[in-house]
Formats: structure tokens, sequence, C-alpha cells
């Protein structure tokens, strides 16, 4: 199949790069409107009773006064001060209506949550006019310029800030990590690859790929809604195995045409080989963030959106696009050479390494596994959080705004607990629940916010922090409480609540299945039961290391000062599931390679220590390289100014590094040596079973 595919690619190779034209051409063009049409937030379950309460405030009552908060100072004046007064209302009064319907502010409503201790500052908590979060954004994006007082210093914070602002910075910092990385790939490329056209072939594919996705994801927004942040995992997967897969087709291509005078023949059997392995890879991937689709959470599906669109299309342009590169470049791949590489050594320094390991394989094994559990003890104590202004970096407006209202306003609290109550609740009815809901422990206040259409609004609150396990369990003495009619409760903290049950209710099924079909594709691949299994316990174990530094990096703080973040004590919810996911795929990803090579020298041997020592010696520096290429793509998503995004690229960083180099080097080997034959054993219904479903090349 794919040695047909080689040559079939070969003999069309100016009708497949003129169709990759017209794509690229098109994607440039269209794909790339995508980002008009991407959505903020999408953190939360909208089946959940958060979501519910949201909905229904905004539907039948009207955002909450304070989703916008703007924030006026003065160093010399007082609220007091006529002037004061008249540059924030003078300003405010100059608003649109129908974009701002209504502000509170503290002259109209003498609340004292609204003036700092000292006097010298006061905020206005205004609600803005939109079906959604997203129109509303667009309102503020609007109006945001309008809301600056002449004479003091404004800030624009709250729900609505902090959410433009992290758009905001998330473009920025994917701008910048891009800037930092490109120059970096270049110089390894060309470092790896020896020759300037073999390391553009990378580039181009990357590209093809991220273009393919834009378009794909923007085909996705007509049907539902699709995550900014999708754009991350787009760019970082896009480049990154693009320069994966196309260092092992590149690497197998130059080592057939060393076997043979036809570069047709080359490349048939590049793509018998390393084709085959991609192909399986690329599904393997795309599955494993597949898995995000079980999750009703925005942020989770539109990064498994993303990741299964770039992952398939940077799999079909390495299967059609570079082996036309090839097969027009032939022998010139190394064209421009601007470093000579040495002929890869059958019996090099990984070859020697591979033998080493299976002298000792206990002794690897052993201290690879204690290793690996040293590096995923901090895992056992993760405390889980959510999304809120510490994300994003300090200085921030809109921390500030957040910032300053904890420290000099003593009674503001931005962070209710919305308790929402339909039916039509009303007198003594309505005035028992609320004396019943103030009664409660940890409460400080409960007070009517708003009232419509047969809905109550109830702003509860706390002087503990909203994403504490005391503000939870405030959440969940709420909901048991006995009330006079239908009661939703939302706010921040039922919000991360919520999240928290929405996640470990699917969590479960969805490893599940991606263990399942991972290893029905591994199966197919390899045609062997334990090496699958071996495979998988393998990820558990390279994946818990790389949550084990996530917790002490971001939860613990340690990495706090370096990579400038502040530390909140816990770890956001949704990015371990998501970090799951995409490590979990790319070290399926190193793993296929490795086996498939092993496979390939055991049938040609049928010697099991042969096998390991050259698929090894053949594999082991381009993993490497691989490793290092992705770790250089990664690794700049920590310079981003949002903390999760920092968080995302230091988790998988570690599970790239921990993967290609301790767990591929060392345990994978020590392992496969002390199975033995048994690696290779099936049962005959297996075998036969396995005939039937292997994707392989005859003869």
């Amino acid at each position: 199949m794919f040695d047909s595919l080689g040559r079939l690619v070969h003999q069309r190779r100016r009708w497949v790069l003129a169709g990759a034209l017209v794509f690229i051409a098109i994607a440039a063009v269209w794909g790339t409107q995508v980002f008009g049409a991407l959505k903020g937030g999408g953190f939360d379950d909208p089946r959940s009773g958060s979501s519910h309460a949201a909905k229904i405030i905004n539907d039948r009552i009207g955002p909450a006064d304070g989703e916008l908060v703007v924030l006026y100072e003065s160093r010399t004046a007082t609220v007091d001060d006529p002037a004061f007064r008249a540059a924030v209302t003078g300003t405010l009064a100059r608003l649109p209506k129908s974009a701002v319907p209504h502000v509170t502010t503290y002259w109209d409503s003498r609340a004292p949550a609204l003036v700092s201790r000292d006097r010298h500052a006061t905020y206005a908590a205004i609600r803005l006019a939109g079906a959604d979060l997203q129109a509303r954004l667009k309102t503020y994006d609007k109006i945001r310029d309008d809301l600056a007082a002449p004479g003091l210093k404004t800030l624009r914070g709250g729900s609505i800030g902090v959410n433009a602002e992290m758009s905001r910075k998330t473009a920025a910092g994917l701008a910048r990590a891009e800037m930092i990385s490109t120059p970096i790939l270049l110089i390894l490329l060309v470092v790896i690859f020896g020759s300037l056209v073999s390391a553009l072939l990378p580039l181009v594919i990357g590209g093809v790929a991220i273009l393919g996705a834009f378009t794909a994801l923007h085909l996705l927004t007509y049907a539902t809604d699709v995550s900014t942040f999708a754009i991350n995992v787009v760019t970082m997967l896009g480049l990154g195995l693009a320069i994966d897969y196309a260092l092992f087709i590149v690497t197998r291509y130059r080592e057939e045409l060393r076997r043979t005078d036809s570069e047709r023949e080359a490349l048939a059997r590049t793509m018998a080989t390393a084709g085959r392995t991609v192909a399986f890879s690329g599904i393997t991937v795309a599955i494993a963030l597949g898995g995000l689709l079980f999750f009703p959470q925005m942020f989770l599906r539109s990064m498994g959106l993303g990741g299964m669109a770039v992952v398939l299309v940077d799999m079909i342009a390495a299967l059609t696009v570079l082996p036309a590169l090839l097969a027009l470049l032939g022998r010139r791949v190394d064209a421009l050479r601007l470093i000579r590489l040495r002929p890869r050594e059958d019996r090099g320094t990984w070859f020697r390494l591979a033998h080493s390991v299976m002298r000792r394989p206990v002794a690897y094994a052993t201290g690879s596994i204690l290793v690996l559990l040293v590096l995923a003890a901090p895992f056992l104590g993760i405390r889980f959080g959510g999304v809120d202004a510490r994300a994003l970096p300090p200085g921030a407006e809109a921390r500030t705004v957040s910032t300053t209202l904890d420290r000099d306003f003593p009674h503001s609290s931005l962070s209710p607990i919305d308790v929402v109550l339909t039916g039509g609740v009303s007198g003594p009815g309505l005035d028992g629940y609320v004396g019943r809901l103030r009664a409660l422990p940890g409460v400080t206040s409960a007070d009517l916010a708003g009232t419509g259409r047969d809905a109550v609004h109830v702003a509860v609150r706390t002087a503990a922090d909203p994403q504490s396990e005391s503000a939870r369990a405030l959440v969940r003495r709420i909901r048991a409480l006995p009330s006079p009619g239908p009661v939703y409760v939302g706010g921040a903290t039922a919000e991360l609540s919520d999240l928290l049950s929405s996640l470990g209710r699917v969590l479960p099924w969805t490893a599940l299945f991606v263990g399942t079909v991972t290893f029905a594709l591994l199966f197919a691949a390899l045609g062997s039961i334990l090496l699958p299994l071996k495979a998988l316990v393998m990820n558990v174990l390279s994946l818990s290391a790389a949550f084990g530094v996530m917790v002490w990096g971001f939860q613990d703080g340690h990495l706090a000062g370096l990579l400038g973040f502040t530390s909140t004590g816990t770890v956001e919810a949704s990015q371990p599931v998501l970090i799951l996911a995409v490590a979990f795929g790319l070290s399926m990803d190193y793993e296929l390679f490795l086996l498939s090579r092993i496979r390939e020298e055991w049938e040609r041997t049928g010697d099991n220590t042969v096998a390991v020592a050259t698929g090894l010696q053949r594999t082991g520096a381009i993993i490497t390289n691989a490793a290092l290429l992705l770790a250089v793509v990664i690794g700049a998503f920590t310079t981003s100014d949002i903390s999760f995004i920092k968080l995302i690229g230091v988790g998988l960083l570690a599970a790239v590094v921990v993967d290609a180099t301790l767990v591929r080097a060392l345990l994978v080997p020590a392992t496969i040596r002390l199975l033995g034959r048994a690696n290779w054993w099936l049962p005959g219904p297996l075998r036969r079973l396995h005939a039937r479903v292997a994707i392989s090349e005859a003869g």
C-alpha cells in the first residue's frame, strides 16, 4: 500500500505539488480568517448548574454589574472631591446607552464596597450590552478607550477585562514564541540535516499543516464554538510533528539512496517503511487528541479539534507533499550542504548503549523506574484550581484591578456565589431563604442582585478565596439548603466545583477509549500483544513524571521566579487533561518509531538482542534530534504572558525530554531484553487476526 503510494507520488510529483500550491493559496486567504471567528473563555461545562445559573442571569435578569470594573484613582483628590466625582460621572455619562445599559458608582449607590480605605480610589461596576460573552467583549473593545477619566488613573478589569487581556496577550505570546523559536530551529535543522535544502523541508510541511488546520478550524466555526487558545496547539503541534515526520522520512530516504541507484525505488521503500510508520503515528496521535472531544468544555474540545486537524494534515502532507518534493529533488536533497555529516555507523554509540543496557537490564530498568517515580512524587499532592486574574502577569491592567480591590477595598468581592431562584419566588418565601443563606457558616453577606422574568439573583459573598476548598464547601452547603423553588448556583467557585466534577466523570471513559484504540493500532502496526501493553505502561510512567515536574514548578512555585508568574498553590484543572492528551500522543509517536524499526530488524534477523541494538542505533539519534527540535518549539511557549500557557509548555517539555531520553534510551530496551522472545509472541487466532488487519508491504 505505502510502497504503491511512493511510486504513484514519484510518478505524479508535479501534479501533487501543483495541488499543494493551490491548497496553500486557498488556506492562506480563507483559512487565516479563522482568527476573527474564535471565542474566548470556554472553561465551563455548559450542562452544569453553574452554567445554567449564568445563562438565566444573562437571558432573564441581565449580566450582573461588575462584569466590567473600571478603577479610578487619584493621588491627591478623594471621592468626596467634586472634581473627582465630575471626572468619573462625566466620562461614564458620555458612554452610549446602547453599549452600556447600566452603570453603578459610589455616588448613586453610596455602597462602601465601592470606595477604597483611603478614599482616593473608587470603581464603577458596568453592565455591557451583548447576548453572550463574545458579544460583550466586542462591545468592550468599542468603548475601552472612552472609559478613561481626565486627570485620574484609569484601569479596566473584571471578568470582561481579564478575558480581553488574556486574548491579546495570547496572540502576542504566540508571535513572540515564533520569533524566538524560528531562528533557533533553522540553525538546528541545518546542523541536523546537514544541508540547507533538506533543512527547509520540515518548515514547508509545517507551514502546509498549520494553514490546513486553520482552514479546518474555520470550517468548524460554522458548526461549533472554537476557543482562541486552539491556535497555540495548532502552531506547536503543526511545526513539531512536521519536523518529526520529515526527519524520519528524509533520513530513511537518504539511507535507501545509499542502497540503490533508483530514486524511484528509494522513495517507494522509504514510504513502505518510514511512511507506514508516519501514518500509524499520525492516526495514533490524532486519536489521543480526539479523546478531548469527550469533554463538554469548549476549551478542551477546541484543543482536540485543532490538534486532530493539524496532526492529520501534517500526516497527509508528510505522505504526499514531502515525497513529491523528494521525488523532485532526488539526490539533490543534500544540495547546499553546509555541514558534512558522517555516515551513520551500524555499531555506533546507540548500538553500544543498547548492548550495555541489555547486559544489565534489571539494573537499568530498576534505576529508570526509580528516577521516574521520584519525578512523579509531587503529582500525588496536586491541588486543582481555576483561571482568574492571576493567570495574567504582574502589572497587567486587569490583574492590577483585581489586586487593588482585594488589598484596598475592605468590603469588595468581585467573585460572589450567584444563587438563582426560578419559578416566581417572592415575598416571605424569598426573604426566609435569603435569611438562611446569610446564616450559613462562612457567608459574610447575601443580597438581592437582580430580578426578572420569574427569576431572582442573590449574590452571596464570603471572605474565602474563590478557589479554596472552604469556598467550594460553601457552594455544596448552598446547594443542599432547602429552597422555595428550583435553585441554580453559579459564580467562579461553583464553576470550579462543576469543572472538577465534570473532569472526574469524563476522564476515565476518555482514558479507556484512547487506551483501547491505541492498543488496537499498535497491535496492527507491531503484531504483538506485550509491546502495546508495555508502551501504555511506559506512557503512564513518563506522563506521571511530567506531571510531577509540573506540580513542583507551578503549584509549589519553584519555577515562578525563573518564568515570571505567580503561583496560586493550585494547577488549573483543565490543563493536565490537555497535557495528558498531547503528551500521550507525542510519546506514542516516539515509541512507534523505535518499535517499528526494532520489529523490522526482528523480522530480518530473528534475534531479539540484535533487533533492539540495531533498531536503537538506527533511530536513537533521530528520536533525540526530533525531541530536541520539538523541545525548542514547545519551550518557546514558556515565554507566554499567560501562566497556564507556560504550564502547558513546561508540562509538554518535561514529557518530551523524559520520554525521548530516559524512557526510549534506557527503559524500553531494558524491558524488551527482559521480555525476550515473548515480545513477539502471538497465539494462533490473534496471529490470523493480525494478518488480516495489519497494513504491510508484500515481499
